[in-house]
């Protein structure tokens, strides 16, 4: 495992219950790290880590441009972070953003950083997505990165966890609705495995590619799946 979390080489027939449990997976990680990252921003203006870093984002982001998916689109940012890929979505123009996040400091850091850019339109709220409250709403577009593979490591409930994930998007996801998850710990074939119900997908974006041995292979698995019921 990485520093990022990622359980390396793992084989396609491993699920969640052959991942080792790791503090990434507790809340108490996330806290202690968004607070950290919340003063560096004041003392310094430093917005902290991008997980998987700017070419996730811009993946997406081309992706979202290629097929043209409307500027007024409700988008969730599942696990939002510092909120920089919220910035981001705005700045291409998107209008109808929405980022959660179970980490009450990880949202004060992107509500901060959001009004420095003049985005206070942009909704960040503190939700735990294993248990979405009514009100969170509807969306056309769920984007996930690197949430799922936290859920994946937590030590004390990871079967559970994952099976809640898959509810939890259905339950907010609109129908032929679009999921775009970016996962450094689950294969395409251990995701659709979890997605089967009431997904199917569309396509599998590129990531970069390792030489290893005379093999070749990816470090990074990034799907589009549309709920289709």
């Amino acid at each position: 495992m990485d520093s990022t979390g990622c359980a390396h080489g793992l084989e396609s027939g491993e699920d969640a219950r052959d991942f080792t449990p790791s503090k990434l997976g507790t809340k108490e990680y996330w806290d202690d790290a968004y607070t950290r990252e919340l003063q560096n921003f004041k003392d310094i203006g430093d917005v902290g880590e991008i997980w998987f870093g700017e070419e996730s984002m811009e993946r997406i982001i081309k992706w979202l441009k290629k097929e043209k998916i409307p500027h007024n689109a409700a988008v969730l940012d599942i696990g939002t972070g510092n909120g920089v890929f919220l910035v981001e979505l705005a700045k291409c123009g998107f209008k109808n953003l929405t980022g959660i996040d179970y980490s009450a400091v990880s949202v004060d850091l992107a509500r901060h950083i959001l009004e420095k850019e003049g985005l206070s339109d942009v909704n960040v709220q503190e939700q735990d997505f294993l248990y979405p409250s009514a009100t969170l709403g509807a969306f056309d577009v769920c984007i996930d990165k690197g949430t799922f593979d936290a859920i994946s490591l937590n030590p004390d409930s990871t079967a559970q966890g994952t099976t809640r994930y898959a509810q939890a998007l259905r339950s907010v996801l609109k129908q032929e609705g679009l999921f775009l998850i970016t996962s450094c710990n689950w294969t395409r074939e251990q995701l659709l495995h979890v997605f089967s119900e009431g997904f199917e997908l569309l396509q599998e974006l590129p990531t970069p590619q390792f030489q290893f041995g005379g093999r070749s292979g990816s470090s990074v698995t990034a799907l589009v799946l549309k709920r289709k019921d």
